[in-house]
């Protein structure tokens, strides 16, 4: 699991697992607008548009596994990721295929 947590994108199997060990622990963020939320998202997900995500950063623990979601699952999610790694968050990545592998 440990090397799972120093990669950038997680498989969408990996984040499965994760939720079933570690959900006290972990964080799902999905960086979209608010309204490609609202069509769908992964249950356990919250919302914070990745223009929003670096002010509210603050709000969220140093300490958490940190999945960033969106769409398919690229450039956003990588950005966002990157930019909490970035913050002190190190144990943040990604979720390869994004919302729409979840639902695939």
């Amino acid at each position: 699991m440990q090397e799972q947590l120093q990669q950038q994108c997680f498989a969408l199997e990996d984040l499965q697992q994760l939720l079933k060990q570690f959900s006290e622990q972990l964080t799902i963020i999905d960086v979209r607008s608010p309204e490609e939320y609202i069509e769908n998202h992964i249950p356990a997900a919250i919302n914070i548009p990745l223009g929003e995500l670096q002010a509210h950063s603050k709000d969220l623990s140093i300490d958490s596994i940190i999945i960033t979601v969106c769409g398919k699952g690229g450039g956003r999610t990588a950005e966002a990721a990157l930019l909490l790694k970035k913050s002190g968050f190190s144990k943040a990545n990604f979720l390869c295929g994004g919302t729409f592998g979840w639902y695939a």
